[in-house]
């Protein structure tokens, strides 16, 4: 019966419908024509290794043709340089590096004809000699990196000694080319003592030799007459960073009076000496440290002149002292007769003659005071009391450390004199809204008054007034002294203040804001942001 019925729907197609199922459906001889095309479509599109291998040699001797009879400038492209003035001058300095490069294992001539730009790049802009510098070439770009690398990385002493042994062994053969003197090493070097040493370029095995060392004092190579800075121009180059990830935050640093030894502390209670050296391979090497059990430590100092002791403390009832000679660690448990007055040691300020330490009293009741302690005994020597609401905010000794100059909350300042052990005078810091920190600086002033010439005062505001004490006097003095200038470009209160050792800059920063820090130039009154 199903046989019967496709044989009808067979014959009722018709010729139209044939053709049109044929095209969409297509049929057995078109599928086997198709096929047939694609088998001979393939075999002529694929070739055997020796006919490729033979089509690559002859392309490649076509090519080699054509190149012979072009130009070297021809077979390269360079890119185009942005407009500016190309530099290729270099100084007299380089001009002398390019002849020690006269013998060079490799020269590229393509550097000449390469342009760099120093001021698109951020990272390049300290390469440039002077501002408006844009464009240099290759052979100038190569020079400057290679000095900037030097600079960073200086030669270490082990290779510079290693040269100079093989300039004496040229010497004695007859092929030296250095001239006489140079390259030669000291007939005393062999022979020369710790005592002659230079303990700021010393290596650190010195250092741990002889722990005297640490305590030596250099004599003074500071030249006659005073030299001023260039007005408004500032060279700050960092080096390599002292120490590594440290377990709390730095809350005090020093340098040593005499050597390039780094003294730091914090609350983690570790003080740690590094010897200041940024030469590889083991820039600024720790040379020892101390960790105090149940002390965080907020302030550590060397002890004047000579730097031979370090006394620290922390919020607490004693504080300690480490010779460095011996490496002993004394306690001092109290202030004899001022316990009460002095429950907490942490903020203490050592004169610069040595012979005193200023010690702020935890006590407020009719204003705040500041004990003084005999330096080598730690004895009770006086108290200086100030009256301010609030208590004390800060003193600084005077520049020859027979004096010390007291700041209150409240703006009210007293000069303690030493030798009389009594206030000689007192004034009041102008528009004073919570006072903080005081600094002295100069070495011009008045001589019954420290020799200091600058005074400046911070305040909560963060404005900073600056004083000048050349022509005040002890004995006739003005209750409202006026200030040379007024420092406002912190907004927020002032924690650090403190003026370079010969008076001629200001640093100024605040601790409650990032990268609050400024630099006043205070001979001419010039703020350097």
């Amino acid at each position: 019966m199903s046989s019967g019925f496709e044989s009808d729907d067979q014959d009722d197609k018709d010729s139209l419908e044939l053709e049109l199922e044929k095209a969409v459906f297509g049929d057995d001889s078109g599928f086997h024509q198709r096929l047939n095309e694609h088998s001979r479509r393939e075999d002529s599109h694929v070739l055997s290794t020796t006919q490729r291998k033979n089509l690559q040699i002859k392309r490649e001797r076509q090519e080699l043709e054509n190149i012979q009879d072009l130009e070297d400038a021809d077979l390269f492209v360079l890119d185009s340089a942005p407009s500016g003035k190309l530099v290729t001058k270099t100084s007299n300095l380089e001009s002398q590096a390019s002849k020690d490069d006269a013998g060079a294992a490799w020269y590229d001539s393509d550097d000449e004809r390469i342009v760099v730009s120093l001021q698109n790049n951020p990272r390049l802009r300290k390469l440039r000699v002077y501002e408006d510098e844009d464009l240099v070439n290759g052979v100038e770009y190569t020079k400057r990196l290679r000095r900037q690398f030097e600079h960073l990385n200086p030669v270490p002493g082990w290779a510079i000694q290693s040269s100079h042994h093989m300039d004496i062994e040229r010497s004695q053969r007859g092929h030296s080319t250095v001239p006489p003197g140079v390259g030669q090493r000291p007939e005393s070097d062999d022979e020369m003592s710790v005592d002659s040493d230079d303990l700021s370029s010393a290596p650190l095995a010195k250092f741990l030799q002889n722990p005297s060392s640490l305590i030596q004092q250099q004599p003074s190579t500071s030249q006659s007459g005073k030299r001023k800075l260039r007005s408004e121009v500032i060279d700050i180059q960092r080096t390599k960073d002292v120490g590594g990830a440290q377990p709390s935050a730095v809350t005090s640093l020093e340098f040593h009076p005499h050597h390039a030894i780094l003294l730091y502390s914090g609350p983690a209670s570790t003080i740690s000496l590094h010897h200041i050296s940024p030469r590889p391979p083991n820039p600024n090497p720790l040379l020892t440290s101390l960790h105090v059990r149940s002390t965080s430590v907020a302030t550590s100092s060397f002890l004047p002149p000579d730097g031979s002791k370090v006394l620290f403390a922390g919020r607490r009832r004693y504080f300690h002292s480490w010779d460095l000679e011996t490496g002993r660690v004394d306690k001092i448990s109290r202030v004899h007769g001022h316990e009460g007055e002095q429950k907490s040691m942490e903020r203490f300020k050592l004169s610069p003659c040595g012979r005193w330490m200023g010690l702020v009293g935890s006590r407020r009741k009719g204003g705040g005071l500041i004990n003084v302690l005999d330096a080598n005994t730690k004895q009770w020597i006086a108290e200086v009391r100030v009256e301010s609401k609030g208590g004390v905010a800060d003193f600084a000794w005077w520049g020859d450390g027979n004096g010390m100059t007291v700041l209150g909350k409240g703006g009210e300042a007293v000069e303690w004199e030493g030798k009389q052990k009594k206030i000689v005078a007192r004034w009041v810091d102008e528009g004073a809204v919570g006072t903080t920190v005081v600094a002295m600086g100069g070495r011009t002033g008045a001589k019954d008054l420290g020799n200091d010439r600058w005074v400046a005062v911070g305040s909560s505001s963060g404005i900073i007034n600056v004083y000048d004490r050349k022509n005040w006097e002890a004995q006739d003095m003005a209750a409202n002294p006026k200030p040379i200038r007024a420092f406002d470009q912190l907004t927020t209160p002032t924690s650090h203040l403190t003026f370079s050792p010969d008076g001629q800059l200001m640093v100024m920063g605040s601790r409650w804001k990032r990268d609050a820090l400024r630099i006043g130039e205070s001979v001419r009154q010039i703020l350097c942001p």
